[in-house]
């Protein structure tokens, strides 16, 4: 961990940019699944939330290669060391979820038998064919991890609001726009 006292404007504008992305796409899923049949309407939603699937993995790539050559600032002295190991596996389980969940409900969308086009315009690779047997395992797999990102994220925000209000400390504006740096 470094010594600064905040986070690179990059690093904030991934984290903000990859959050809004993640909320968007879980209220349209919200939305999308609700609505009956199949409808143009529906059909659309699906491709917008898959669009904004692809966007959160792409985003995360580049959120973890900046991870990786920017080394975040430390965090505050008064944790206790169980509070710094939650904090960190908060923060590993946060990138496993922008990573797992757009790339299995990619390859359930494949296994659906629908490729993924993104924006409409460019086909991504196909790299299972269509598999009834796989479709509803894929497509749990991808609500069941969605909902436990959800749970992560509800945590990871609630952890920061306790760091503004109850710690006082600057953990939550250093990752906000104009915050520490």
């Amino acid at each position: 961990m470094n010594d600064n006292r905040g986070y690179t404007a990059i690093a904030k504008l991934l984290h903000w940019l990859v959050a809004l992305l993640i909320v968007l796409a879980f209220g349209l899923a919200l939305v999308m699944t609700d609505i009956p049949g199949i409808t143009p309407t529906k059909l659309k939603y699906f491709n917008w939330h898959k669009w904004l699937g692809v966007t959160v993995f792409g985003l995360a790539c580049l959120r973890l290669i900046w991870r990786l050559f920017n080394e975040p600032p430390a965090l505050p002295a008064h944790m206790k060391p169980w509070e710094k190991l939650v904090a960190h596996g908060g923060h590993l389980a946060l990138y496993f979820f922008i990573f797992a969940v757009p790339f299995v409900g990619y390859l359930y969308s494949l296994a659906a038998g629908f490729p993924v086009v993104y924006l409409g315009v460019l086909p991504l690779p196909v790299i299972i064919g269509p598999d009834p047997a796989l479709k509803p395992v894929l497509k749990e797999a991808h609500e069941l991890i969605a909902w436990a990102m959800a749970f992560v994220v509800a945590g990871h925000a609630a952890a920061a609001l306790k760091h503004h209000f109850i710690d006082r400390d600057d953990v939550l504006r250093r990752m906000l726009p104009g915050g520490n740096r």
